[in-house]
């Protein structure tokens, strides 16, 4: 690729620090002009983090929403990979269970709290639930779609090779889809980092959702509700991030090359 379309590395880093320089030049100069006393500027915002780190609520706050996130979207993973291996797998399983998906699969998580709230009560284990809702469904979804799309002389090679179905799914057929799995994964911890932070705003007291709400009627500190959003988009942007690396990985990327 020419150099007029493959950015520098130095425009990599440079380009980003320049906009998000500008958006809060912008953010700023738009409470002095406004002269609001109700949406705080950037350097209020700064220093209602260090009240937060001052106070220790900040990071105990983030380490209970991830923790959240971590075990909810790894019970998704646990049991959304198997299972779409084996409706990937078997088309004719797959033709039978893919409308009950197909029902459940739009409903928001977060139409989920209510009923989350009369199974578990207030705590770890509604929010939890709440993220295994909003990560299963892609996961599975991104899965069956991966292991149909593998190329059936991949299956037939390893037949051919000897290989039992345990072994060309493990050897074989996952490595072809695992691209596609990482993808559904990458959309599936974006939702569960969504659902996290609105299951903790009714269903917990703790993590950076209950921080937004818990902020905002104690005091209307405005201040430590935008430092609480700006961490949540952070931390998603960090979590994104370390899907994209991993799915440039060369041994994860092979299965494109091949369905190419």
């Amino acid at each position: 690729m020419s150099s007029l379309t493959q950015p520098r590395s130095w425009e990599r880093f440079f380009w980003p620090i320049v906009a998000a320089a500008l958006l809060l030049a912008l953010w700023h100069y738009s409470v002095i002009w406004t002269g609001t006393k109700v949406f705080p500027s950037p350097l209020n915002v700064e220093k209602g983090v260090a009240e937060l780190l001052q106070k220790h609520v900040l990071w105990a706050d983030i380490g209970d929403s991830l923790r959240r996130v971590a075990v909810g979207f790894s019970a998704a993973a646990l049991i959304g990979i198997p299972l779409g291996l084996s409706l990937g797998w078997n088309p004719a399983a797959n033709q039978v269970v893919n409308p009950v998906i197909q029902l459940l699969r739009p409903i928001s998580p977060i139409a989920w709290i209510p009923v989350a709230i009369i199974f578990f009560g207030i705590g770890d284990h509604a929010a939890i639930f709440l993220v295994f809702l909003g990560s299963f469904f892609p996961i599975l979804v991104a899965c069956i779609s991966g292991v149909s799309s593998v190329p059936q002389i991949f299956r037939s090679a390893g037949r051919n090779f000897g290989l039992s179905t345990t072994q060309l799914l493990t050897r074989v057929v996952f490595p072809a889809a695992l691209p596609q799995i990482l993808i559904g994964a990458r959309i599936a911890l974006g939702i569960a980092w969504l659902v996290v932070v609105a299951g903790e705003m009714i269903a917990v007291d703790s993590g950076l959702g209950y921080l937004v709400i818990d902020s905002r009627n104690s005091g209307k500190r405005y201040d430590l509700v935008v430092a609480a959003m700006l961490m949540i988009g952070i931390i998603g942007l960090v979590l994104d991030f370390g899907f994209r690396r991993l799915e440039k990985i060369k041994s994860v990327r092979w299965g494109f090359r091949n369905a190419s």
